[in-house]
């Protein structure tokens, strides 16, 4: 009975390890994607104000994309500028190691903000 008792408490415990690290690596990058849309949504709102132009929008946001250390190319930014407002949107794929397996994360942040 005791041995039972052991064998529980060690899988146990290699479940909750395994689910600590594997919070320690998923974590940063699903913040890290909240944090660029954050800024993202700021830079539509600032871009609608000031009437940048899409390069200088474009520019912004893969400023704040290296700034995070995200693996996304400046083409992958798609900026549309509009009588009505600004859209920017972006897709890039995360690949994290968890040891055992190989986790490839989607990503498609996207904002828009209307002029008034």
């Amino acid at each position: 009975m005791r041995g039972g008792a052991r064998l529980k408490a060690l899988i146990w415990t290699v479940i909750l390890i395994a689910g600590l690290y594997a919070g320690y690596k998923l974590i940063p990058v699903y913040f890290a994607n909240y944090q660029l849309e954050d800024k993202m949504r700021e830079i539509a709102r600032f871009a609608t104000v000031n009437n940048m132009s899409d390069e200088k929008v474009r520019d912004a946001v893969f400023r704040e994309i290296q700034d995070r250390g995200i693996l996304a190319r400046r083409e992958d930014i798609k900026v549309q500028m509009g009588p009505r407002g600004v859209t920017i949107s972006l897709n890039y794929t995360v690949n994290v190691d968890l040891i055992l397996f190989q986790r490839e994360l989607q990503f498609s942040p996207s904002v828009e903000n209307r002029a008034l």
